[in-house]
This record gives C-alpha cells, structure tokens and sequence, in this order.
C-alpha cells in the first residue's frame, strides 16, 4: 500500500494562525464525544494501579492508522488543512480524529481539547503553568530532547489534576516519559509515519500489563536430593534489588519451574546480595516476560526476567550482569498433589542457594530453604504451565522430557 505520505506534505507541528480555526467536514464516526471515555486508554495501569496510560497517533500514513486501531487505540492527530484525511478513515474504522491548531488541538466540533505547549529551553519548562489553562489535556512538545528535561516535566506537573501528554516519534522516547520518576506522564503522542513504533508501543504495555497479573504457584513436595557432580551454573545480578520471598522462576523443564530465591537473606557465610539470584546450570530454563522462557545461558546485560515472590506476584527486571562458573551442583526432584509427574532443577550446592517456601496465609515464617537444608517431604513452590516450547514460546504439541 502506497504511504500517503508520499502524496501528501506532512505538517510541521506548528501551524500558521490561519490554521487555528479550521472547518471540519462532518464525520461518519465520531466516538469521542468525551475525551475522558475515549478508548484510546490503554489497559496498562502504573504500579499503584491508579492511572492508565493514553496514546493518541500523530500520522498521515494510512498503514500505522490501521495498526493503532487493531491495537486498541483510536484518537488521531491530523493537521487541520487536512479535514477530509480524517474524514475518509472514518469512513473504514471507528476513530476519533483531532485537529492540530496554533497551540491548540481541537475536536470535530472545534472545541479545545488539548493545548499544546513547546518547550525548548529551561526558563521556558519553569514558566509552564498547567492549571492555568481550561482544556483537560495538556500536550508537551520537548523541541531540544533529552533525558533530564523529560524528568523535569514529570516533576513539574506531579500534583497537576490535566492529563499530561508528550510527542514522540520513537519507542524508546515514549517509555521514558511514561517511566521517568517512576510514574511517568499519563500518555503519549506518537508521531510516527512508520508502523513499526507502533508495533513495538503495543508489545511494551503488554510487557507492563503481565507485571499487573498474578501467577499461579503450586505447592510440590521433595521426592528426591542427590548430588549430580560439577557444572557450568549461572548468577543471574539483576539491576533490582529484591526482597525475601522473591527470586526468579528456574527449572530443567519448562513444564514445571521451581521459585529459586534471591541471595538478599543475611548469611553466616557470605554478605548479602539482594540483586543476586544464583539460578541453576546453564541448560535450564528461566521465566521471561511475555509467557516465555529462555535458557540461562541466553541471559546477558539488558534483557529483561520476571522476578516473582511467594503470592505470585510478578515484576520484571533488568539484568545487569551474569556470571557462569563451575561449581558442584545438587539435583532436586519434586511432585505435586495433583500431578504423578516429576519436576526437577540442578542448583549450586552452596549455603546461599534456596528455593522458596509457600507462604503460610498472611503470616510472615521463613521464607526460603537452602538446598544445604533440604530436606525429603519439604514443600516448595513451583509454577506448572505448559511443556512443549518454540524459542521459548509454549506451542501445543505432543513432548516428552525426562
């Protein structure tokens, strides 16, 4: 499909005075008669679970139009000389399309809904006064790019009761402003021509919104603790530090993967290391985001894990750096009540090394054992999901693992 970019000039943010009142042809479809209900809210919550986030799309482009709609997003951003672009996407998908005017973006019906401020120097961010202005949203245009500015404009409308928006034409932008200061903005303007952002917008909210599910763990019990020998382990140092009861999900089969604890417990024999998860042999498999697995020995600087605690609860972290060494390991076999099938994990044999117990009701006990400790009949937690993997992605097919 030919980009309509290539037909038609693509408008420069700021816009003649001309341009500020534009006429607007009737719509066929008009689902954003309020801004405030527009389903261009994402599911994706912040980690309070207080606000979601927003994505309006800034595009001429016909295909990235098409790619935001089947990912759930509708408000788009046209340049007002151009009416009737809007007006034929509405007639092949339900969108809400806004108008960029002179410091403003307005609705079909002319109305303000956004106002859009250009920031391009300190003094110009310190004067921004946000409450000051009438319309809901309040659209940030950062003209000189950088990190800190973007952190600055967290702060600076912190306690604002406006929904905050920044334009950005690239991914890794648009997850600063929603992460800076922890919170982040409440949504963003895509301005793109290309669906790729697009793509890679969607896949980072759906990374985000598995942090906010729950994992099923399943309580096993110890059948078997053998020495098996030396072997090339992995110490997974995440750029997180971790609490008792959390570790990463690790197992020699993806069907069952055992919670293996962080080494952040005080210890006779060495410091504590609550960024250090000392994870298991090279070949096993450890939980990603994304319902995926991957082997330890895949793991490097920057990919991302899932760190878990004794609830279920789910994280994902950033790893900083792995360490593969020779060390003497320790087989441990496991079943559960429900299931005759044998679930097992290789694991340094050290003192700093534990796999993690159920938790007992809103009682606070002892949160992990080591395997120096282990003892047949102990229950640890294991989370049981499907065996059969692609490149770590679950596919049903028929498998046996032994």
């Amino acid at each position: 499909m030919m980009s309509l970019v290539s037909q038609i000039g693509f408008a420069h943010f700021t816009q003649p005075s001309s341009l500020s009142s534009p006429s607007i042809a009737p719509f066929r479809h008009n689902p954003c008669s309020s801004m405030s209900s527009s389903s261009s809210w994402t599911p994706y919550e912040d980690k309070d679970g207080k606000k979601s986030k927003k994505v309006w799309i800034w595009t001429q482009n016909k295909q990235v139009m098409t790619a935001a709609v089947e990912r759930g997003w509708n408000t788009f951003i046209f340049p007002s000389n151009l009416p009737q672009l809007a007006n034929d996407w509405s007639s092949i998908a339900v969108i809400c399309p806004l108008f960029l005017g002179e410091g403003e973006i307005l609705d079909a019906q002319n109305k303000r809904v956004a106002t859009v401020f250009d920031v391009s120097t300190p003094e110009e961010l310190e004067g921004l006064r946000p409450e000051d202005e009438h319309a809901e949203n309040i659209v940030v245009n950062l003209l000189d790019w950088q990190v800190i500015p973007a952190e600055n404009i967290i702060a600076a409308f912190q306690n604002s009761q406006k929904t905050v928006f920044a334009i950005s034409d690239n991914t890794s932008e648009a997850q600063i402003f929603l992460e800076a200061l922890e919170h982040g903005l409440d949504g963003i303007v895509l301005k793109v021509e290309d669906v790729e952002p697009v793509l890679e917008l969607k896949e980072y909210f759906d990374r985000r919104t598995e942090e906010n599910n729950v994992l099923s763990l399943t309580k096993a019990t110890v059948t078997n603790i053998q020495v098996a020998g030396m072997g090339d382990r992995v110490c997974v140092d995440l750029c997180s530090l971790m609490r008792p009861g959390e570790g990463l999900l690790v197992g020699s089969f993806a069907r069952g993967l055992f919670l293996v604890h962080s080494e952040c417990l005080e210890s006779n024999y060495i410091a504590s290391r609550p960024f250090r998860v000392n994870a298991g042999p090279v070949h096993a498999y450890v939980a990603v985001p994304g319902g995926r697995t991957s082997y330890l020995s895949e793991l490097k600087s920057g990919k991302e894990v899932i760190v878990v605690d004794q609830q279920g609860r789910q994280r994902i972290a950033i790893v900083g750096r792995v360490k593969i060494e020779s060390r003497p390991l320790i087989l441990v076999e496991a079943k559960t009540e429900s299931d005759d099938q044998t679930i097992s994990i290789l694991l340094q044999n050290a003192e700093t090394v534990a796999l993690v117990f159920p938790g007992q009701g809103n009682k606070q006990l002892k949160s992990a054992v080591p395997v120096t400790s282990l003892k047949l009949g102990d229950e640890v937690l294991l989370r049981i999901q499907g065996g059969a993997r692609h490149t770590g992605i679950e596919i049903q097919e028929f498998i046996v693992e032994k």
